[in-house]
This record gives C-alpha cells, sequence and structure tokens, in this order.
C-alpha cells in the first residue's frame, strides 16, 4: 500500500540542497550517538551469554537474537517510515534499543537467561535503526552522490562505534559500582546512547527528508530521488536491482557477524581479557565504517559492480587471515577484523546505492525495511551458527568457512553484468 502524506507535514523548501545538508548533519549526530550504543553491546554480549550458561556452544546466540529483533524492527521502521517519514520511524527505533538495554540490565541483575535473551531480541532495534539511518541519508541526494551521502551517515557511526568498546572495562567498572554485573556495565552506555538519538531526531530531524523528496517529486521540482545515478545502474531493472543489492548485503552481513562474533570469545579463550577484545572489535567497528567516505567516492565514480565484487575479494583475506592468525596475536586478529570491516562497508555501501538507484519512492521506505530484514536475518544466522561451527570445528574453520563463502559474490555481480 501506498500512503501519501499530508503536505502539512512538510514545509516548503526553497533550497533542497541545504535542507539536506541540515538532514545529513542531525543524521550525523545521531549515528555518533547510535554508534556507541552499537558497539559496546556487540563487545560483551556474546561474554554475557557464556558466562551466564557457562556455555561456548551458545556464545553466539546473543548476536543471533538481537540481528533477529532487528529484522522485526526493519519491518516496523520501514513501514512507520513509509506512512510518516523517517522522523518518526527512526525515533522509535532507538527508543525501543534503549528498551531492550535496559532489560539486558535487569537479566543480568537477577541473573535470568530468559530475560536476558527477550532483552536482546528487543535491543535489536538499534541495531536495524542504526542501518535504516543511512536510507534517509540518501532521500534527497543528487544521483551521482548517492553513495556518498550514505557514507556521511555510515562514517559517523566510527566516533560512536570506537568508542564503545573501549568503554566496556569503565562502564564496566561503573556497573559494579551500582550493584550491576560488570559485564552488563556497556548496556548502561548502550541504553543511554541510543536514547539520546531518538531525542536528537525527534527535535531536528526537520524537514523529514523521505517527505520532502515526495514533495518535490510530485512537483516536479526535483528528479534527485528517482533518477539513475550512473550507467553502471541505468539499465539494472527494479527487480533485478533489488535482488543484487539485497544479495550483495546480506552475503558480507553474514560473514561479518559469524567472524566477528566469536571473536571475544576466541580470545577470551587463549587469555585475552575484555579490554584486548574491546580494542579489537573497536578496530573492527572503525574499519566497518570509517572508510565510508572513500568507498562513497569510489563507487559513485567507479561503478557499484566493481565495489561489490571487491567487497568479497576482501573478506576472503580477512577469513583466511583470521584463520592463520596464532590465537595469542592482538595485531593479527585486529589487522584480520580491519579487513572484515573493511569488506562488509564495501558492501553495504555498493548494496544500498543499487537498491536507493532502483526502487521508486512510492515504495522506498517499504522495500528498505524488507530488505533489511533479509540482512538481518543473515546476521542472524551467521551469529546462531558461529557458535555452533566453533564448538563442533575451531575458530580458524568458522574464520575460513565465511571467507569463502563471500565468493559467491563474484558470479553474481557477474552474472548480473553480463544480462546489462
Amino acid at each position: 500500500m501506498t500512503h501519501t502524506s499530508p503536505v502539512s507535514t512538510t514545509a516548503p523548501i526553497s533550497d533542497p540542497d541545504q535542507a539536506q545538508r541540515r538532514i545529513l548533519r542531525v543524521l550525523v549526530g545521531s549515528q555518533v550517538l547510535s554508534g556507541a550504543g552499537l558497539a559496546a553491546g556487540v563487545t560483551v554480549g556474546a561474554l554475557l551469554a557464556q558466562r551466564m550458561l557457562g556455555s561456548t556452544s551458545l556464545a553466539g546466540l546473543p548476536s543471533a537474537l538481537f540481528t533477529a529483533g532487528s529484522a522485526l524492527a526493519a519491518v516496523a521502521v520501514g513501514r512507520v517510515s513509509q506512512a510518516r517519514g523517517r522522523r518518526p520511524g527512526l525515533a522509535a527505533g532507538y527508543l525501543t534499543g534503549a528498551i531492550g538495554s535496559a532489560g539486558v540490565i535487569a537479566a543480568a541483575v537477577v541473573d535470568n537467561p530468559v530475560l536476558l535473551f527477550i532483552a536482546l531480541f528487543v535491543y535489536g532495534a538499534g541495531t536495524a535503526t542504526n542501518l535504516q539511518a543511512r536510507y534517509a541519508g540518501a532521500d534527497l541526494a543528487a544521483p551521482g552522490h548517492r553513495a556518498r551521502a550514505v557514507s556521511t551517515v555510515l562514517v559517523a557511526t566510527t566516533l560512536g562505534g570506537v568508542a564503545g568498546p573501549n568503554l566496556a572495562a569503565p562502564t564496566g567498572t561503573f556497573a559494579e559500582h551500582l550493584g550491576i554485573p560488570n559485564l552488563a556495565g556497556p548496556f548502561i552506555l548502550s541504553g543511554a546512547a541510543y536514547a539520546l538519538a531518538a531525542l536528537v531526531l525527534s527535535l531536528w530531524l526537520r524537514p523529514d527528508p523521505l517527505l520532502t523528496a515526495r514533495a518535490l517529486a510530485d512537483t516536479g521540482e526535483s528528479d534527485a530521488a528517482t533518477a539513475p545515478a550512473t550507467a553502471d545502474t541505468a539499465t539494472t531493472d527494479s527487480r533485478g536491482g533489488v535482488v543484487l543489492g539485497a544479495l550483495v548485503m546480506v552475503l558480507t552481513q553474514l560473514v561479518m557477524v559469524a567472524i566477528m562474533t566469536m571473536t571475544p570469545v576466541h580470545m577470551h579463550d587463549h587469555g585475552h581479557g575484555t579490554a584486548a577484545s574491546g580494542l579489537v572489535i573497536a578496530i573492527h567497528i572503525g574499519a566497518m565504517y570509517l572508510p565510508s567516505p572513500l568507498t562513497g567516492w569510489l563507487v559513485d565514480r567507479y561503478g557499484r559492480m566493481k565495489i561489490a565484487a571487491a567487497s568479497g575479494i576482501i573478506l576472503l583475506a580477512s577469513g583466511i587471515l583470521a584463520a592463520l592468525a596464532p590465537g595469542d596475536s592482538i595485531a593479527l586478529l585486529a589487522l584480520a577484523l580491519a579487513l572484515l570491516g573493511i569488506g562488509w562497508n564495501f558492501g553495504l555501501v555498493s548494496g544500498t546505492a543499487i537498491i536507493t538507484d532502483t526502487v521508486p519512492l512510492a515504495t522506498r521506505a517499504r522495500t528498505q525495511g524488507l530488505v533489511d530484514v533479509s540482512i538481518a536475518i543473515a546476521g542472524a544466522t551467521g551469529g546462531m551458527a558461529s557458535g555452533i561451527m566453533v564448538a563442533a570445528t575451531s575458530y580458524p574453520a568458522l574464520a575460513l568457512t565465511g571467507g569463502v563463502l563471500s565468493l559467491a559474490l563474484l558470479p553474481a555481480v557477474a552474472a548480473t553484468a553480463y544480462r546489462r
């Protein structure tokens, strides 16, 4: 169902470019906050479950749960955004993530694994919303600058994403002073960060980018939201573009989550503490988002297909390095996780650009939400399977399998290029 918002919900825009700059500034501010909320929880989620359950085989369950929760949230945020605009959709998603963080803290205090798993499911809304925000950055972007607009939003996550894991130890100490288990400390940061991100968007994401893009399209003042960006995507039909863009992001998410989830557990088993694993995850999170401006430029300059193919090759290199790195080598594991983040970044930016280029405004937010459901399901699968595979085989086997799986991107991109 296509929803057209009342004209009164969108103020007249005399300068779309100025509106786009304001929107990007607000999105950057909210992403800095939400990045901290996302990364802090990722750092200790597996360790918290391992402590509660006393089993490594289920250590991947937290990642699976909050990525499964993000699947449901992606649908909800997409539908709310479709009906009412990006501002209420994104704000509601972050607020839900804050509620989930509070639930994780409560579960840790009462030592209740069932409550922990429910809360982690709700916490996943923050992850979904953090990713959905990238679409808001592209709504008003000019055709040849969509990937760079997406990248601007993504790179803002770097500041919070790098700070969050490195605050795992001090927030753990702070939690102990409050009578809360150490490993639940980062979720105090997550809850506060997500709540503040929701407040920033509610107050300042004006004009709403999606509603404004619709209004401009209806009046014929701008074709930026509907025109194809480059020859690389101009001949890709809508259905084929959605399938290819989704496939690129699904595979990169699956591989990234699987390897990332079990790295802190792998390091813990080799005698490394929370601070060391937090540093490696911080480097990984930084690599996921920090290259975004360069990635956006590469995608706009050289085309979506080439960068999508490059993501598969980089992920393969990451998997091989992680498999071969000695368990006591923080440096090599950090390098492997950095490559993992870069490969994911290449896949996310190129895949997002493909989706944005090929989906019309009338159904854009809803379709984007459904695509992100696939991404979240892939992440949940990777997170759940990673713990089981490591328990049955080893971390190196998991890393190598993930790297090889990423090569499936190459024939998919080649087939699409051949059809064009």
